[in-house]
């Protein structure tokens, strides 16, 4: 399973990437927590609006054998839910690409460095 490089990783399984701008950024769930999980048939996330600490719980993802939470991997607000969602298979087809599951404005970008890079990531799952 492909870990890219360019993203940085929680221990909950969670993927964040900062956009051009810097304090935005885009929220899924990794392919080895999708390989996991199995077939994801529901998403649910918090609406835009929605302000969060780091960790705090921002959805679920329903999977045909469980129900796991979402966690904001850095503090700041979702200002969109991925329309795509609503099918939630586009999570097991893409979890890196149009899978993604909420963007978010980061209350301080430099938190996101804090998190786990790729290779840190790869050695957590022994991928």
């Amino acid at each position: 399973m492909s870990i890219p490089e360019d993203l940085r990783y929680t221990k909950d399984h969670e993927w964040i990437k900062l956009l051009e701008d810097g304090s935005t950024a885009l929220v899924g769930i990794t392919g080895f927590a999708q390989s996991e999980l199995g077939d994801i048939v529901f998403v649910e996330v918090k609406p835009a609006g929605t302000k969060l600490k780091a960790h705090e719980i921002f959805g679920t993802v329903e999977a045909v054998k469980t129900v796991a939470d979402l966690f904001a991997p850095v503090a700041g607000e979702i200002i969109e839910a991925n329309g795509a969602l609503d099918a939630a298979e586009i999570v097991n087809q893409d979890p890196y690409g149009e899978g993604w599951l909420v963007k978010m404005k980061i209350d301080d970008p430099s938190s996101v460095s804090e998190l786990l890079d790729a290779a840190a990531y790869r050695e957590l799952t022994g991928e």
